[in-house]
């Protein structure tokens, strides 16, 4: 059974907290406490195309499960099409009412987008997702690689069960600053890689504050700076301005790595990584890398972070060959649908919002850990629905073991 890999998608901001398996206990905070105050978010749900509805349907029912237990806050969701199946019948990837929607919520929450069959005139896919990025300034993505129990192990040195990184992309410019834009013509084709510092500048501080809060959780507290210096000259102005936020944080280790050879490090001792920021191409395509480190893509969430505005997706694709039989691995999205509660509860300032983010993560380590969760891609027999019950499962345990404590 193939996985969700992409291959089937034919496919100054508050730094992020990626939680580490001890956050939800270390919370402090049971969950028996008195509500003085419902906060409730608007969450704009592009499901999308292919498996896209089905792993957004299992996390939204892990997302209901956790704002009931814990409280405090309540989720209000608004559904907006968007897409391949968008474009091919309406002959738009995204109304321009949609888009306009999604702007005003307090979060985006996407499924999947793209449709092997289904492309723009000049060859390239529907991305209504790279539109947004760069309207909403949605200049950080976050993609962590993380090992979870039970799950398949690329690298036979024992410390691969220990992976727990962030790759950081720059979601705006780069290379995919010319999506759209290219120059063809019939003996050679351009596009052009762009970097500004005053998005260079956002995206650095972003890692270096990453680092600091996952340094207070036990992690390395290093900031290491991917690029192609030694050929480019925007690589080389990336990593001037790297050293000079550097100086800004004294307190996290920097690094440096070309991303050639960064992509050999990753497979000869990703162990060793914290935070690594990197140009938007080369996220792409080492964030791909990550996921196949640890599983695969259905492993893999995302968080796609700006100024003012968050959009959470699975890094997969929409896997259309498997789409509507039940048999879709939810965890990316759920795991990015945690990194979205996060996100809320840190800008909003509602710690119930961050704690229920803390435990549909340990939730879903739990669920790995006690086999409730089988991935199909993982030899397993897991449906869609079985492993969002073992998830629900998992949660509502963690909940009743905090409130006993």
């Amino acid at each position: 059974m193939r996985d969700q890999s992409r291959d089937g998608d034919f496919s100054r901001a508050e730094a992020l907290p990626c939680h580490c398996r001890s956050d939800y206990e270390d919370a402090g905070h049971g969950l028996d406490q008195t509500v003085s105050r419902m906060r409730s978010f608007d969450i704009a749900v592009v499901a999308g195309d292919g498996i896209g509805p089905d792993v957004v349907m299992a996390a939204q029912a892990v997302l209901g499960a956790a704002a009931r237990v814990v409280g405090g806050f309540d989720l209000q969701y608004t559904d907006i099409r968007a897409g391949a199946g968008c474009y091919r019948d309406t002959g738009e990837d995204m109304s321009t009412e949609a888009f306009e929607r999604a702007r005003q919520a307090d979060a985006i929450l996407l499924g999947a987008i793209g449709l092997p069959d289904v492309r723009f005139p000049d060859g390239t896919e529907i991305s209504p997702h790279l539109r947004m990025r760069d309207a909403f300034r949605l200049f950080a993505g976050v993609r962590p690689v993380k090992a979870f129990p039970n799950t398949p192990r690329k690298l036979l040195d024992e410390r691969a069960k220990d992976i727990d990184l962030i790759i950081l992309r720059e979601s705006t410019e780069g290379l995919f600053y010319s999506h759209g834009k290219g120059e063809v013509t019939d003996t050679e084709a351009r596009d052009t890689l762009l970097i500004t510092r005053a998005v260079s500048e956002d995206l650095f501080d972003f890692a270096f504050k990453l680092a600091a809060q996952r340094k207070a959780r036990g992690h390395k507290g290093q900031v290491v700076c991917v690029d192609k210096a030694n050929v480019f000259r925007s690589m080389a102005f990336f990593r001037k301005i790297f050293d000079e936020r550097a100086a800004h944080h004294p307190e996290i280790a920097k690094g440096y790595n070309y991303v050639d050879a960064q992509a050999l490090d990753l497979i000869r001792r990703p162990w060793d990584f914290d935070v690594l920021v990197m140009e938007n191409m080369f996220g792409d395509i080492l964030s791909d890398l990550g996921g196949g480190l640890v599983g695969g893509m259905g492993m893999a969430p995302c968080a796609e972070i700006g100024l003012e505005h968050g959009l959470f997706q699975p890094a997969h694709g929409s896997a259309p060959d498997i789409a509507g039989q039940g048999i879709a691995n939810p965890t990316a999205t759920i795991l990015s649908a945690a990194m979205m509660l996060d996100w809320l509860g840190e800008r909003h300032n509602v710690p119930a919002a961050t704690q229920a983010g803390a435990l549909i993560h340990d939730a879903v380590w739990r669920g790995y850990e006690r086999k409730r969760i089988r991935p199909v891609e993982f030899d397993g027999d897991g449906t869609t629905q079985s492993m969002t019950d073992g998830v629900i499962t998992s949660l509502e345990e963690l909940a009743a073991e905090s409130n006993a404590a």
